[in-house]
């Protein structure tokens, strides 16, 4: 198709909305140029400003057949600047407006909430501590749905609330680490129409003890004629050995004896996952607490928080892997978080292609290396 039909129209369509906030008369490039040559370049393997700049002048001739450029291809000092400029709320506001306009999350699928600190954006000399993204992974669609910028003088707690309210989330289950396991945040996913599965750790004081307790005095029973559903997997290979049990209950004598039972919006379930691992005749075992706004389903109580831990290997890790994310030192202002936005809208583009095989590294240089490939990645419905 003629490159000027290219559909890369979502990304004009939504990023081109956001407010530019250079002064008239340094807008010698347009915002939305900047910005799909930056997409385009990361979705290539650039890690920073100036291979950037270096991809915008190698593709240049095939990047003004869809781009208006009126300034060339913008320097990597400029690329650095606008990013460090732009808002990064309204950034990642205009990211999860272009998922959402390109995919539909499916109900009931797990979406992962955690956080990730980007370790090269510190800067010691200023006294500039590594910035926190908290994001939100679909991880049936293998998607980052979205993401806040954890603030300075705030945690997590905070940012995920903010990130939670932004997001299209009903009939989802909303997987959080034990730092997520807050009555705000519990409130804030059954306001979004959506279902809760918290992890429970010492950190909980009462909740946690109830909970220990109430699992102990059975397990020391064997179960016997407890209220409980259980489920169990097993897997083998590799010289190893995973065992996964779960049990959960919704009995309402075991909920009412939780001291915060009433605290907690919904609440409809507890449940304990005891991970038992054996390689090479090591035993490792790990027993978790979760409650939920579920009614008791051991098997989709431990799917779910089996799945949750896809944020790591699929989103956390290809992000240090593939595109290097923990070792870029862009720490300028708000780019170290913008930067941290595009890397997620070329990811997002790049498991989304399916024609290529291999992972995203590869995809990556045949994107660098084929035009043509590259613009199907760009027209790739998330």
């Amino acid at each position: 198709m003629p490159l000027k039909t290219i559909p890369i129209k979502a990304i004009e369509i939504q990023f081109g909305k956001i407010h530019d906030p250079r002064i008239n008369r340094s807008k010698e490039h347009k915002l939305i140029d900047i910005i799909t040559i930056a997409v385009c370049a990361i979705i290539c393997g650039a890690q920073g400003w100036t291979e950037i700049e270096l991809f915008g002048n190698r593709k240049y001739a095939w990047l003004k057949t869809f781009l208006e450029l009126p300034g060339e291809i913008p320097s990597h000092d400029t690329f650095g600047r606008v990013f460090g400029l732009l808002d990064p709320q309204e950034f990642q506001n205009c990211f999860v407006e272009w998922v959402r306009m390109l995919n539909e999350i499916t109900s009931g699928q797990v979406v992962s909430i955690d956080g990730k600190q980007l370790r090269g954006s510190d800067d010691g000399v200023l006294g500039k501590r590594a910035i926190y993204m908290v994001s939100a992974w679909a991880e049936e669609n293998h998607l980052v749905l979205g993401q806040r910028q954890v603030g300075t003088k705030s945690n997590e707690i905070t940012a995920i609330p903010e990130l939670l309210k932004i997001l299209a989330i009903a009939g989802c289950i909303v997987t959080i680490d034990a730092i997520g396991t807050q009555t705000k945040i519990a409130q804030t996913i059954i306001d979004r129409e959506a279902d809760y599965l918290l992890c429970v750790k010492e950190n909980q004081g009462h909740l946690y003890q109830d909970i220990r307790l109430l699992f102990e005095y059975d397990q020391q029973q064997g179960f016997e004629n407890a209220p409980y559903e259980h489920t169990k997997t097993v897997n083998k290979g590799h010289g190893r050995l995973e065992i996964r049990e779960c049990w959960s209950t919704s009995d309402p004598e075991y909920l009412h004896n939780l001291r915060s039972y009433a605290k907690w919006k919904q609440l409809r379930s507890i449940a304990m996952v005891v991970s038992t691992r054996i390689i090479n005749e090591v035993e490792t075992k790990q027993v978790r607490f979760y409650i939920s706004s579920l009614e008791s389903n051991a098997q989709r109580i431990l799917h779910a928080a089996r799945r949750h831990w896809s944020i790591e290997n699929e989103l956390h890790w290809v992000l240090d892997v593939a595109l290097n994310e923990d070792r870029s030192r862009v720490r300028k202002d708000h780019a170290p978080a913008n930067l941290a936005v595009l890397r997620h809208i070329a990811l997002n583009l790049l498991k989304q292609e399916k024609t290529a095989k291999g992972g995203i590294h590869a995809k990556q240089l045949l994107a660098a290396l084929d035009q043509d490939y590259l613009l199907t990645v760009l027209a790739t419905q998330i």
